[in-house]
């Protein structure tokens, strides 16, 4: 899996006036947290965490905090709910031996038969939570949709990878072949046709 470098601010306080500060001059406040790891407060720069919310892709981040190296998975971010602004940002500490929990995108490809007949390709899944050792982790999940016909869907339930285990629900689905006015036509025509000949 792809990584990422940032570099960190240690900061001692969770002060409101200090939280104000650190953000007037355009920095984030976040925690690093998790097992083996005693919590680290720290900030960011607002631009650095825009190299991770900004992106579809995923990555395993190799923070620099004043010196002390941690690997860590972005984990949650609050926003202020007017202006959009980061608030507060959570990033979970991994390590080489223990499983990891991330969410990864999913790559869709292929050119989807219910699609050639007419139907909508609706994605409704952009990534999907999976569970492996660092080593395992893939940049993306690719699904062929080739066989996906008009009406089927695929789900979360349905794909399967080596070295990782997909952990969002089975009936997660990740896209489906609606049919469309045109695909209902077509196929009466289809229909109407088979029954003349």
């Amino acid at each position: 899996m792809k990584e990422l470098n940032l570099t960190g601010c240690l900061r001692t306080t969770n002060r409101k006036s200090d939280i104000k500060k650190l953000r007037a001059e355009g920095k984030v406040p976040c925690i690093l947290y998790g097992q083996g790891v005693e919590n680290v407060m720290f900030s960011i720069e607002d631009k650095d965490l825009k190299l991770i919310t900004h992106t579809p892709a995923s990555y395993i981040i190799n923070l620099d905090i004043e010196g002390a190296a941690y690997k860590a998975t972005f984990h949650q971010i609050q926003y202020h709910p007017v202006t959009d602004e980061a608030l507060h940002v959570d990033f979970l500490a991994v390590s080489a031996d223990r499983p990891v929990v991330i969410d990864i995108p999913v790559d869709i490809f292929g050119n989807s038969e219910g699609v050639k007949q007419g139907g909508k390709l609706m994605v409704s899944a952009r990534k999907l939570r999976v569970c492996g050792s660092l080593e395992n982790l893939p940049d993306t999940l690719p699904v062929d949709i080739t066989e996906l016909k008009l009406g089927k869907q695929i789900s979360a339930g349905d794909l399967s990878y080596e070295g990782i285990q997909i952990v969002s629900p089975k009936g997660t689905i990740v896209c489906a072949v609606k049919m469309t006015r045109a695909a209902l036509g077509a196929a009466a025509a289809a229909a109407a046709a088979a029954r003349k000949g």
